[in-house]
Formats: structure tokens, sequence, C-alpha cells
């Protein structure tokens, strides 16, 4: 197995456990996503496909579609993040319906709430994806 090979399947690995979890807290345990959250779903769901088929097919050519995707959704995760654990930033964009982005449904250790973990997973997908050699070897 290649390093290529090795950083794809860890990329997808961490989609599909990012997936996995964010599909646990609404399905089993009933947390109710905000719209924040559906926009991280947004770009982590789709990301499981396109990872486990370059996995499998070893191709690291779709690092151009993974990168943005990662990117983008770590942005909006860390935005999340700031509006729930900076006071004051909350309330840029009032909550219309549903759950207000900046409730807190876990808080482990003080400070890993969902949007943390979603962060957590869009950066080392963003890692694995530039480490990805696009030339085979």
């Amino acid at each position: 197995m290649g390093k290529n090979q090795v950083f794809l399947y860890s990329a997808w690995l961490v989609s599909v456990i990012a997936t996995l979890g964010s599909l646990y807290f609404s399905e089993i345990r009933g947390f109710i996503p905000c719209e924040l959250c559906w926009y991280q779903r947004i770009g982590m769901y789709p990301l499981t496909l396109i990872l486990g088929v370059a996995t499998f097919q070893n191709d690291s050519g779709l690092k151009k579609v993974v990168l943005p995707m990662s990117i983008v959704g770590g942005v909006i995760s860390f935005f999340h993040y700031l509006e729930q654990k900076v006071p004051g930033f909350g309330g840029i964009k009032e909550c219309v319906s549903g759950v207000p982005c900046s409730a807190e449904y876990i808080n482990w250790l003080g400070f890993i709430t969902i949007p943390f973990l979603a962060l957590s997973a869009f950066t080392l997908i963003t890692i694995f994806s530039l480490l990805i050699n696009n030339k085979q070897g």
C-alpha cells in the first residue's frame, strides 16, 4: 500500500466516522441539528462517498474536489464554534426557527462541542488531502 493510498484511506475513514457521529447525535441521541449543522453535513456527507470511491480506485486526482469541500466545511465549523464559545459573536444572524446555532448539546472537557468535532474532521481531511501526491509513487 503506497502513501497516497494510506492518506486517501485515512481521509475516508475520518469522513465515515464524522458522518456516523453526526447521525448518532441526531438519530439516536435525538439532537436536532441547527442551520449551521446542516451546512456542515452538506459538506461532510458527500465527502464520505467521494473519498470512498477515490480510496477503492486509488484515485488521487479527486484531491481538487475534496480540498474545497473540506476547507469550506472547516470554515463553517469554525464560525459555528465561535458562535457557541465567544460571547457576543452569536446573533450576527438571528435564528428564525428551530434550534439556535449557539446551543451546545455536548460540552466535553469544557471545549469539545459538535462543531469542534466537525472542525477536527474537516481539518484532518484537509491535511490528508494535502499530503496526497498527485504523481503516483
